[in-house]
């Protein structure tokens, strides 16, 4: 059997995951990408296909402020940032969806960062 790489390990978590999370209108679904450099989240809406709301580590607006950070203090700001544009539109809960991430590191600190901001989940 031919030995999987690191990206298809994850890719079949991530399909394991998204079979049992599933986002309502009610309460969205807060997915979570990380590759090398940076760090994105979404809240997103499965069943119209809409994502509400959106943060990540090149965004314009939050890239000054995560200048000199460390990669986990940067998560934890994103996870700020979307949780509080999520509330700006009404969102106070939400399901988690690590992406088929281990919930550690920069995808913990997001999550961390998202609750201090009033997101439950």
């Amino acid at each position: 059997m031919a030995r999987k790489n690191r990206s298809e390990a994850r890719e079949r978590r991530h399909t394991r995951v998204r079979a049992k999370v599933f986002g309502t209108p009610e309460r969205p679904r807060l997915s979570v990408f990380r590759s090398n450099g940076e760090i994105y989240a979404q809240v997103i809406d499965d069943v119209a296909g809409n994502t509400l709301a959106s943060a990540s580590s090149i965004d314009a607006a939050l890239r000054a402020k995560a200048q000199g950070l460390k990669k986990s203090d940067q998560a934890r700001l994103i996870g700020q940032a979307v949780a509080e544009r999520a509330k700006g539109k009404g969102i106070e809960s939400v399901v988690f969806d690590r992406g088929g991430f281990r919930y550690t590191g920069r995808v913990k600190a997001l999550a961390d960062g998202a609750r201090e901001a009033g997101l439950h989940f």
